[in-house]
């Protein structure tokens, strides 16, 4: 986003025969204002500057264009050819949501694709740097916001302090699983997760519509051998796809599949998704991939063959070791990933009970969090 006070607005024309303002910056960036568009955003239509709306677009004229506008000290003057009086905007206001190509790419969130070189300067805070000072509290949010993943170190090894981490920047998600879970071995466990098996790089919950957006793991004790964990960036390995082969990206991207978790007689979720999700510009904005609850299929038995392909080869980067970035948590460690974005999974253990505590939280209140921290909200 641009820094609003180092940048001051020189002109603003009319043009189009009034249906649009043209707007030019000391920085020599030329932005263009719809009529119906500064309408709309009035400053008296809202409660204060970025407060809730007074006026519902229903409400303005089916035709509306700029009569004059004129450049004040005390910012741009705008009359309307419908409004009696003219509305004075903020040039900051003007320039933070300016529509130019360039200002609506400053707005977009600045992920950073990884790959396993990430291992060499893993994104970590410790607890009680993130309770006591604010600017490592955002540090370690902007991790999770940019990279998808991050570590803490030195978390009490007590049951429910995952949930105290959540209650730094959000609130737990509860699903069926509880306000949190434990991951450890059980004799007879309903989900692989619960066992000391090998599990695949893998999201959560694709079963899930709405899936939850953040997880948290928690390591109360340490498996005695093996037990790593591993993290890999969706992301990164769908642009890989999109590169290397882009008909088995587009094959994932927009065909659905199917996905089922099943305790009989107490819980039967089903969602159908696409593996990679695209936003309306082509972006992805959600990887989907979970070996142990996709399936069966429901597709065109034609592109069986096709689908299968590229899901295969989508899997093979999701565990290249190229890609895959391994730690091994020991007790007090804590990691979080952005469910929609980055994999985890687990090398087998023995010896020890590798006792893990978990939950879920959503993105939106970490990112609130993390723009009031940043002096944003």
């Amino acid at each position: 986003m641009d820094t609003q006070l180092a940048v001051s607005l020189i002109t603003a024309d009319i043009e189009d025969g009034g249906s649009m303002l043209s707007a030019t910056w000391s920085d020599g960036r030329a932005s263009r204002f719809p009529a119906i568009w500064l309408a709309d955003n009035r400053p008296e239509g809202r409660q204060g500057t970025e407060g809730q709306r007074l006026v519902d677009a229903l409400e303005l004229p089916e035709i509306v264009t700029v009569r004059s506008a004129s450049v004040v000290a005390a910012g741009v003057e705008v009359a309307f050819s419908c409004f009696e009086r003219p509305s004075l905007f903020d040039p900051s206001w003007l320039r933070e949501h300016a529509l130019d190509a360039v200002s609506r790419a400053a707005r977009r969130r600045a992920t950073q694709l990884w790959s396993g070189a990430l291992a060499e300067s893993l994104p970590a805070e410790t607890y009680d740097s993130i309770t006591s000072d604010g600017t490592a509290l955002a540090r370690w949010l902007g991790y999770v916001d940019r990279l998808g993943f991050a570590l803490l170190h030195g978390v009490p090894a007590r049951p429910g302090m995952v949930c105290e981490v959540v209650g730094l920047f959000g609130y737990v998600r509860e699903t069926n699983y509880g306000r949190l879970f434990d991951v450890k071995p059980l004799e007879q466990p309903l989900n692989l997760a619960f066992s000391a098996m090998a599990l695949g790089n893998h999201t959560d919950n694709p079963y899930r519509d709405p899936v939850p957006q953040l997880q948290l793991l928690h390591c109360l004790e340490a498996a005695g051998e093996g037990g790593e964990s591993v993290v890999v960036d969706g992301f990164a390995a769908a642009d890989r796809l999109r590169r290397e082969a882009p008909s088995a990206f587009a094959m994932l991207a927009r065909t659905n599949a199917s996905f089922r978790y099943v305790e009989m007689g107490v819980v039967d979720l089903r969602n159908a998704a696409p593996l990679i999700e695209l936003d309306l510009e082509g972006n992805v904005r959600t990887v989907r991939y979970n070996n142990r609850s996709i399936g069966p299929l429901d597709i065109e038995a034609d592109e069986a063959a096709a689908f299968y392909a590229a899901y295969r080869q989508f899997g093979r980067l999701l565990h290249d070791p190229a890609m895959t970035v391994g730690f091994r948590m020991r007790q007090g460690d804590l990691f979080i990933v952005d469910n929609r974005r980055v994999l985890h999974g687990r090398r087998g253990f023995s010896g020890g009970r590798r006792h893990l505590q978990g939950t879920y939280a959503d993105a939106d209140s970490l990112m609130s969090k993390l723009r009031i921290l940043a002096g944003r909200g």
